[in-house]
């Protein structure tokens, strides 16, 4: 790809130059610049190369600048392999194994000529996602911290559920769905109207909840943390008491949920949960605002004072980054 071999160079200092001359020999000189390739009497220098690819290849050089802040500092381990190799053979599956097919698609879509080079690629995305993780994490300020505690911060819940699903084929109608979603609520409706007759929680949920793991032990589901659950069946176990069941069927992805609370235990101190809720807010941060990625990545290359020697790559590097944090506002 022209692309490649155009920034191969550019990382040693153009020496393409070689090409022309070949390995071992003497580069000839023009007006103070080496000769990169002869055309009959025809010389076209580095300098002249340099001029004319360097705005239209700033991605490249980026790329080189994240590897000299990245490489050294998040070392690959086996979550770096192990997520580079998951999402290789994504690649594949999704496109097939061909080598034509798939050497085609490493060109057309991530601008690599190899399979290596396209580990190489993904292996910088995962050390940028790593640096922008750390770097937001590390700039979330201690009263963030704080209201989250206040507002959202609770002990460690213990609930049982009966789960009715709403029964439907994928290519069902609309008409189908509907009905569907109709009998499922109704099943869920007539569960609670048995619990106010007094029947036990665990008989009812081993007699209809649809979620295998737990209906034969009465559909316990142990303790967990809150923000563990969907936020529907988190926000309805928080406001039942001890002991209290929902009078009302609760929706979520997985159907609908009569939910008995049977335990909770005390709210951890700030200082044994800080690091935790600030990594919740981080992800919650970069979820909300896709812009904050290339935002943050531009704020480390910043912390690192780069040095621009050449206005021109200045300029092509600022607008680079600029339409990046453009586009990803423009996605969210």
């Amino acid at each position: 790809m022209k692309k490649k071999k155009i920034i191969i160079a550019f990382t040693s200092l153009l020496a393409i130059s070689l090409l022309a001359t070949g390995c071992g020999k003497e580069i000839a000189m023009k007006n103070g610049s080496k000769v990169a390739v002869s055309v009959g009497k025809n010389k076209f220098t580095a300098t002249e190369y340099y001029e004319k690819i360097k705005e239209d290849n700033i991605s490249h050089l980026v790329d080189m600048i994240d590897h000299s802040l990245f490489d050294k500092k998040y070392k690959t381990d086996s979550d770096e392999k192990e997520s580079i190799n998951n999402q290789i053979e994504q690649i594949k599956s999704y496109y097939g194994e061909d080598e034509e097919t798939y050497a085609s698609i490493l060109q057309q879509y991530f601008g690599v000529e190899t399979e290596e080079e396209l580990r190489t690629k993904l292996s910088l995305e995962y050390k940028r996602n790593l640096a922008v993780k750390d770097y937001v994490k590390d700039h979330i300020k201690d009263d963030e911290v704080k209201k989250y505690y206040n507002e959202k911060t609770t002990g460690q819940m213990k609930a049982s559920h009966i789960l009715i699903s709403v029964d439907v084929k994928d290519d069902a109608t609309d008409e189908e769905k509907e009905k569907a979603e109709k009998e499922a609520k109704e099943k869920a409706e007539k569960v609670i109207k048995e619990l106010d007759k007094g029947k036990k929680f665990e008989d009812l949920a081993k007699k209809y909840s649809s979620d295998n793991a737990t209906a034969s032990s009465g559909g316990d589901l142990g303790y967990f943390d809150l923000d563990t659950m969907v936020e529907d069946f988190a926000n309805a176990v928080k406001e039942l008491k001890k002991d209290e069941y929902t009078k009302e069927p609760v929706k979520t992805e997985y159907g609908y949920h009569v939910i008995l609370k049977t335990g909770e235990k005390k709210k951890p101190k700030l200082n044994k949960v800080k690091e935790n809720i600030k990594e919740k807010l981080r992800d919650q941060k970069l979820k909300e605002d896709s812009s904050l990625y290339y935002e943050s990545l531009k704020a480390i290359r910043e912390d690192k004072k780069i040095s621009w020697n050449d206005d021109v790559l200045k300029k092509a590097y600022n607008e680079y980054v600029n339409k990046q944090i453009e586009n990803a506002k423009k996605d969210s």
